[in-house]
């Protein structure tokens, strides 16, 4: 696995906590990238994932692991959607894995919960790898 990583949040040498980071995985021979946002995803965090998915959009699919997302605020989930559209467009697809509450619960509010492909966790994500409909159907 290759592997990328950006944060943002106070200084290492502070010993506060870095508010939010986002790092990217690759496995060689594969078209999946997994990018794994940890901590509160929001407006004034939103920079450091919207970079990472716009790197990587030209992979024939992205796999957003969120159970390391404490929190998610519109911005965060704006964010996903327009990168869900572009993949689509592009013929690719960004899938979601491990929601956790309380971002499960906004995902699920809002209704987006429906738009994504949504797996349990990343294992199941890159199992079924990329089977399924990259539309998903609200259960009748």
């Amino acid at each position: 696995m290759d592997s990328e990583f950006g944060e943002l949040g106070e200084e290492p040498q502070s010993g506060r906590r870095v508010r939010f980071s986002v790092e990217v995985r690759s496995a060689r021979g594969s078209d999946t990238v997994v990018v794994v946002p940890l901590g509160e995803l929001d407006h004034d965090t939103v920079e450091p994932l919207r970079i990472a998915l716009e790197k990587h959009e030209d992979a024939g699919r992205i796999v957003v692991d969120c159970a390391g997302l404490d929190f998610c605020d519109s911005t965060g989930l704006n964010l996903l959607l327009r990168a869900r559209s572009r993949a689509l467009d592009a013929g690719a697809r960004l899938d979601l894995a491990g929601l956790r509450p309380p971002v499960d619960r906004m995902f699920d509010i809002t209704g987006a919960r429906h738009v994504f492909q949504v797996y349990a966790d990343v294992d199941a994500a890159l199992a079924a790898g990329g089977a399924g409909d990259a539309r998903p159907q609200d259960p009748a």
